[in-house]
């Protein structure tokens, strides 16, 4: 069972320069990811005078966190594993993947690159305001809970099946790639609902800069749910306790 692999890890870990290094290429991925999917947002703004929601809106916004995810995911796998997602890192930890410690430290690190990012395009664009997610017009927060779980554990299930999983062979290659058209297609499905954020870190750099905290929850509870539940389900049933083995993030 994961739960038996759960590991706390100890204090002295954090200052380990190989998890110095793997925090950093956590923040470095998080500010790539959301300086693109938060800025592709503000420029459809900025061109369309803050006109309304459209198609073209929401396939722009899928397209640019899809390219950025696969970009981030990649420049950071070989150093960090490439999380880019509290939730992720979350299921990680549920697999034994990553120790408790560590985690936080990934969660600090990503959090920071989020904030920093929209911090930095709130500057670059004259004072412009990063878009806090929300949710849409006849969208109560059970129905926004439900969104979150359901495409958060696509995620970190797919992030399960093309990187984590030791049977995975030369899928890993396609990881990056698989786990950003999962994301891309998943904005596509909730986007016009609730933001569709399956990423805490992502929720929490523009609600910090615009300060705006409605039903900022959600965004936290339900990605966190959708990952733990992928990462056990997978874990148990399709890497089991015979054939685990870590993740690199988690050696030394």
């Amino acid at each position: 069972m994961p739960i038996s692999r759960i590991a706390i890890g100890g204090a002295g870990e954090v200052s380990h320069p190989d998890a110095i290094k793997a925090a950093l290429a956590e923040f470095i991925s998080m500010l790539i990811f959301v300086f693109a999917g938060q800025g592709s947002g503000m420029a459809y703004n900025k061109l369309t005078n803050n006109g309304p929601a459209s198609p073209a809106g929401l396939i722009s916004a899928s397209l640019a966190h899809a390219l950025g995810l696969f970009v981030a995911v990649a420049v950071g796998a070989n150093i960090s594993g490439g999380h880019v997602n509290p939730a992720v890192t979350f299921g990680a930890f549920l697999g034994g993947n990553i120790s408790l410690f560590r985690g936080i430290l990934y969660w600090i690190a990503q959090l920071l690159g989020s904030v920093v990012a929209c911090g930095l395009l709130k500057f670059a664009t004259g004072g412009l305001q990063t878009g806090a997610f929300a949710l849409s017009s006849g969208v109560n927060v059970g129905n926004a809970l439900v969104f979150e779980i359901v495409m958060t554990f696509g995620l970190v299930y797919t992030v399960y099946a093309t990187a984590v999983d030791p049977k995975k062979g030369n899928l890993g290659v396609i990881a990056p790639i698989a786990i950003g058209f999962i994301v891309g297609a998943n904005i596509l499905a909730g986007g016009a609902f609730d933001g569709a954020s399956m990423n805490p870190a992502v929720s929490f750099g523009p609600a910090v800069v615009s300060w705006t905290w409605d039903n900022h929850w959600v965004y936290w509870v339900g990605p966190l749910i959708g990952g733990g539940l992928a990462a056990l389900i997978y874990d148990i049933i399709f890497i089991g306790q015979n054939s685990h083995e870590q993740l690199p993030v988690a050696d030394y």
